[in-house]
């Protein structure tokens, strides 16, 4: 399985609502990520993304989108990251792969040291895919989060570079 991290261009936005417009999807992310999720959504973000942020490429076929925000003043040198993929990729190992590239190119190509994430307590998949990278539980914020009309505990890992 060939797993690519590349820019997003003019034409990836079919790919990004055929994946993204899911409620699934929407469910584990932050309320910034629309749903439902449009056209309009899609290419607001091609023409905006963040150069750390990339999409998920596998054998050439779009299944998510990865990247991280650096943090300012004295928290410059940290990062978080974040991930997501559309359904049909899900529990093939490709976020896990994704999340080793991007978190070796962020060590690599930057002077972060610290990237780090939360993952809501409902998502164990999503944890799993942290520790199998070398992201270590830090701590957990109970009710941190209100989602989907219900709180949940957010699950804090990072990862230190060595």
């Amino acid at each position: 399985m060939g797993i690519v991290l590349r820019p997003f261009r003019v034409g990836d936005e079919e790919a990004i609502v055929a994946s993204a417009n899911d409620r699934d999807v929407w469910r584990n992310l932050r309320d910034r990520f629309p749903h439902p999720y449009t056209l309009d959504d899609a290419r607001w973000w091609v023409a905006n993304a963040p150069a750390t942020n990339w999409v998920v490429e596998v054998d050439g076929v779009f299944a998510g989108c990865i990247g991280w925000t650096q943090g300012t003043d004295v928290f410059r040198r940290s990062a978080e990251i974040g991930y997501w993929l559309g359904r049909a990729f899900w529990g093939k190992g490709i976020a896990t792969e994704a999340l080793l590239i991007s978190t070796e190119r962020a060590f690599t190509t930057t002077d972060i040291v610290r990237l780090h994430t939360g993952v809501y307590a409902w998502n164990p998949a999503s944890a799993r895919v942290l520790e199998k990278c070398g992201y270590v539980l830090e701590g957990r914020t109970r009710n941190a989060v209100f989602k989907d009309g219900q709180f949940v505990d957010e699950l804090l890992y990072a990862r230190i570079k060595t």
